[in-house]
């Protein structure tokens, strides 16, 4: 099957969030940011991805910055190009659902401090929890991107895809994503997906995956030739590995093509240049460990993302249990399936990641099962794409009543109860967000930038 519109294809650049989230634990500071900016602004991309994802949390935990000046600045300084943030639907940037309220105010000051295209996903792919991030963003005039949260399983059929597809335009999405975090995506695969998606909806398509499996750019030049509308790359310097394919490669083979994407290639080695010298900077120092860099094709054979697999050692290290690490990736997939086969993406993947080391290490399955085990189980995170296994689910929630419902139709208003514990620390409206999403982190924080720095700009 031939796609019949051949146009240029849409970059978008992950160098500023999902980039370095990937390779340098999202511990790139904004005055490491700010001197290519301008540059990257002269390049042609369609957007730049820059905020969102793990970089709040970072900030305020590791780095002592504030995420909204970042985001100001960065707005400042990218005068002419989009810029794109990933929202985790109900969650925003936290790990458990938050009042309608809430996420409505963050959407709101999210775009009013230079935010234009918000990717919302939900781990479940369930689109509940994504109704009130679309209605608020298309309130505020921003462009509201649904992501499918891309999985493997018997569940995931091109009808599945195409069902949820449709529905997400039905809720007034101005486009759709297919958000692969874990690079399995393969190439054909892709090409039949795009081309399921785009025959079901008449919505932009955006695709994103990961490098972690080395197939990453034959996935996008499939998923191109099949007719999507945008790729997400990362500059050279932080590509590959778990990042994203390389942005200058990925222009030079559309280069002289209908799918020519017409960026600065000049402007664009200035760039890697920069990301170069903090790329050096990070070896040296240790964060960035060469391995990252590598091909890991057990995310194809298991189906794990590649920061799962890392986050499993260590639980095993810590348990010193390292000889496990294969039984637990075989009862990952077991779990996975018992609990309603959801995709494996924070916080899901954490949850039966956790499970499968303890039933390995207890010699029992569910002997010890932690609390978020149960509330996915209850529904507290929203609906699977498959029920859970009944007998499991009896033995974790036992005489618990399931929640049938949207979960944040049981949660009251919580605005004003974060406006009232943070009201000694506020400088800024968004200071009540910040405190929303990581009350503890955020206390420290504005403890650090009241001793030792001005109010922020």
């Amino acid at each position: 099957m031939e796609n019949k519109e051949r146009k240029p294809i849409k970059i978008v650049e992950t160098v500023l969030r999902d980039a370095h989230q990937s390779l340098l634990a999202t511990r790139m500071s904004t005055e490491q940011m700010m001197p290519v900016v301008e540059t990257m602004d002269q390049v042609g991309y369609h957007a730049v991805e820059c905020w969102g994802g793990a970089t709040f949390d970072t900030a305020i935990r590791f780095l002592k910055e504030d995420p909204w000046v970042r985001l100001r600045r960065l707005r400042e300084g990218l005068k002419q190009t989009k810029l794109q943030m990933l929202l985790r639907g109900q969650n925003l940037l936290g790990y458990s659902h938050y009042a309608d309220d809430v996420v409505e105010y963050f959407i709101q000051r999210s775009v009013a401090n230079g935010i234009d295209i918000v990717r919302t996903m939900d781990c479940l792919n369930d689109i509940r929890n994504l109704e009130t991030s679309v209605k608020a963003t298309k309130r505020e005039k921003g462009h509201a991107l649904v992501a499918l949260v891309y999985t493997l399983g018997e569940a995931y059929t091109l009808e599945y895809w195409k069902d949820v597809a449709k529905r997400i335009e039905d809720m007034g999405a101005d486009s759709i994503g297919i958000k692969d975090m874990a690079g399995l995506l393969t190439p054909y695969r892709a090409e039949e997906l795009v081309y399921a998606i785009k025959d079901a909806t008449s919505l932009p398509l955006a695709v994103h995956t990961h490098y972690t499996a080395g197939v990453a750019s034959m996935t996008y030049l499939k998923a191109v030739e099949a007719g999507c509308d945008s790729i997400d790359c990362a500059i050279s310097p932080l590509a590959l590995g778990t990042s994203q394919p390389a942005t200058e490669v990925m222009a030079k083979v559309f280069q002289g093509t209908p799918y020519d994407p017409g960026l600065d290639m000049e402007k664009m080695a200035e760039i890697s240049n920069h990301f170069a010298r903090i790329r050096e900077e990070a070896i040296k120092s240790g964060l960035l460990n060469p391995k990252m860099l590598g091909v890991n094709i057990k995310t194809l054979q298991y189906q794990v993302p590649g920061g799962m697999l890392s986050n499993l050692v260590a639980q095993l290290k810590d348990a010193g249990k390292e000889e496990l690490y294969q039984e637990v990736l075989e009862e990952i997939a077991r779990v996975r399936k018992d609990f309603g086969e959801p995709p494996l993406v924070t916080p899901s993947s954490q949850i039966v990641g956790t499970q499968a080391v303890m039933n390995v290490i207890c010699r029992e399955r569910y002997k010890m099962v932690p609390n978020e085990s149960k509330k996915l189980l209850l529904g507290e995170f929203g609906q699977t794409v498959r029920p859970a296994d009944p007998e499991i689910k009896k033995r974790i929630i036992k005489d618990e009543k399931p929640i049938t419902c949207r979960p944040a139709d049981l949660l009251k208003p919580q605005l004003p109860k974060f406006e009232k514990e943070c009201g000694q620390w506020k400088q800024q409206e968004e200071d009540v967000l910040t405190y929303a999403l990581f009350p503890s982190v955020a206390k420290e924080f504005f403890q650090y930038r009241e001793a030792f720095h001005d109010p922020p700009t």
